[in-house]
């Protein structure tokens, strides 16, 4: 199947195939063709914090500069009805016909972290469409600022002032997996306190992380974050290995493989990197796990 950026009805229709296991689902991933490396920006960070927003206000500048941007935004599923808001489509409503701008709400579908298996496969989809960026909205609770990191090129975690209060668990959990902070409705009292705070964090972190300050509401900000998001260069020697891996796990584990050394099957990516030129994520998946079964 052919799958175009320039031909959203193909796009939908192989996310469709996709999202619900349809027929030819699995042979669709696995003939995945990548023409140009497309960075996936995470962003994730606590509810309420105008994450919504602020990618609104990051499409907006892209768009702009002539680039075509896919966007998947992901909504908690109730654990009563299993349904989903889907909300984000309502806020980024001014999107809808533009046709530099693609736009896919998903429900986490019971990953307590809020990404499921479905978010790193349509992601790919995504990227075989060859859109210039990719950008990945979390629901922002519970797991999912940790997890974004195994699918994000960049992770931008997004805070307002009212953190403060939580400054530590900021220290000890999103220090690891943020690329960069952004402090949105910096307007607001006690702003530049926790910036301050924040940046004296950050500082102690090696390399040092940059925090933005935004009010994504009055468009204060965006084009600081999106000059940053242009130039942010992945060390892809390092970084990619590790992408692979935390996709290749979640791949295995939906199979119930859940006793997979995932030190063992980082090595193994790395060695399939260097070994083949086209390597994909699905065969590999494929492969390891037979490989596992037979070996147990």
């Amino acid at each position: 199947m052919e799958i175009s950026c320039n031909n959203f009805k193909s796009v939908a229709r192989a996310l469709t195939i996709v999202e619900n296991n349809l027929n030819g689902s699995g042979d669709l991933l696995k003939n995945l063709s990548y023409k140009k490396h497309v960075p996936v920006i995470g962003v994730t960070g606590p509810p309420g914090a105008g994450k919504s927003t602020l990618v609104n206000g990051i499409i907006n500048e892209l768009v702009n500069q002539n680039l075509k941007v896919a966007v998947l935004a992901i909504d908690p599923t109730s654990p009563f009805n299993f349904g989903s808001l889907l909300g984000d489509r309502i806020r980024m409503a001014h999107h809808f016909n533009n046709p530099n701008v693609y736009i896919r709400s998903l429900a986490t579908r019971g990953s307590l972290g809020g990404l499921s298996v479905k978010t790193i496969e349509m992601a790919d989809v995504l990227k075989a469409a060859g859109f210039d960026y990719i950008i990945v909205e979390t629901v922002g609770v519970g797991q999912s600022e940790v997890e974004i990191a195994g699918l994000a090129d960049l992770t931008m975690v997004v805070l307002v002032p009212e953190s403060g209060d939580e400054i530590q668990n900021i220290k000890s959990g999103l220090m690891e997996i943020a690329n960069a902070f952004v402090v949105n409705k910096a307007d607001r009292p006690g702003a530049e306190e926790f910036i301050n705070n924040l940046k004296k964090l950050t500082h102690h972190h090696t390399p040092p992380i940059p925090v933005f300050r935004a009010e994504a509401t009055a468009n204060v900000g965006i084009t600081a974050l999106v000059d940053f998001i242009k130039s942010f260069k992945v060390d892809q020697s390092l970084r990619k290995p590790f992408l692979l891996t935390e996709k290749a796990y979640h791949l295995i584990q939906e199979k119930q493989m859940a006793a997979i050394d995932k030190k063992k099957l980082q090595q193994a990516i790395a060695t399939a990197l260097k070994e083949d030129n086209d390597f994909n994520i699905y065969r590999f998946a494929d492969q390891y796990l037979n490989k596992q079964v037979r070996n147990s």
